[in-house]
């Protein structure tokens, strides 16, 4: 799989794969804490959107474009009317990348999530 690399509007650096061309799902400016694991390591950090598909996040360090990541959105007990948070476990792969102000941002397509039980 090749990648683009070019210069998006506001001069942020971005790196997108074949399938990140594609964005059909409206997206959502919402921040949910978020833990993510990947090679490039894990951290707590939250969403700086969500879709139907796919979620935007920042990470501290470098993701590839098409690594897997296993990552966990909390939605808060108040937010979904329940008696706890919803804890919802999922997997995708980063679909871009991109660098602003010293920010790292990675968006992720879901492939495979479920709703975690307690």
């Amino acid at each position: 799989m090749s990648n683009q690399s070019g210069k998006s509007s506001g001069g942020a650096k971005a790196v997108r794969s074949r399938y990140a061309e594609v964005q059909s799902a409206a997206r959502f400016p919402i921040k949910l804490p978020m833990h993510v694991k990947s090679q490039a390591g894990e951290s707590d950090t939250e969403s700086d959107n969500i879709s139907a598909n796919g979620v935007l996040f920042q990470h501290e360090v470098d993701m590839a474009v098409g690594s897997t990541v296993d990552f966990t959105i909390s939605f808060p007990a108040d937010v979904v009317g329940s008696d706890a948070d919803v804890k919802v476990q999922c997997r995708g792969r980063v679909a871009r990348t991109s660098e602003q102000g010293g920010r790292r941002g990675v968006g992720v397509v879901i492939d495979e999530y479920r709703f975690e039980r307690r």
